[in-house]
């Protein structure tokens, strides 16, 4: 008989721990952008949002991502998390009681710039002209 998979095998989903610690993860780092207490020339110039963090599913890992307002600056703002690395971990170890303090990879949010585009195909003259004739059907 095959062994069963459990649900953390599976791509894309997540437990309900990595969600509640994830959330937690993000909370601290959000809460140290918004408190300005990494002192990076870029970073206190810069407002980042911390839209999510994808926790691995031993809870050694923690992908955060980010995104500065305004979509500047990305890949700026990222080497800037990256060089204080060391400083966010510890801190996220004083503000999030785990058994072990998770490494953190910082990347660029990509929703935004997807959400965008799905936007403009919307708008297409193509787009509106089957949601017209859709429209017009249903009557």
């Amino acid at each position: 008989m095959a062994p069963k998979k459990s649900r953390d095998s599976a791509p894309g989903l997540q437990s309900q721990r990595q969600l509640r610690v994830g959330e937690l993860i993000r909370h601290a780092v959000a809460d140290m952008l918004t408190r300005g207490e990494i002192h990076d020339p870029i970073l206190e110039t810069t407002v980042v949002t911390v839209p999510e963090v994808k926790m691995a599913p031993d809870l050694r890992l923690a992908t955060v991502y980010v995104m500065p307002l305004g979509g500047k600056n990305v890949k700026e703002v990222v080497e800037a998390l990256d060089r204080n690395k060391k400083y966010l971990r510890g801190e996220v170890a004083h503000r999030v009681n785990l058994k072990f303090s998770p490494d953190l990879r910082f990347r660029m949010d990509e929703r935004f710039g997807e959400a965008e585009r799905i936007e403009k195909l919307l708008r297409t003259p193509d787009v509106a002209r089957d949601l017209d004739n859709k429209n017009g059907e249903d009557e």
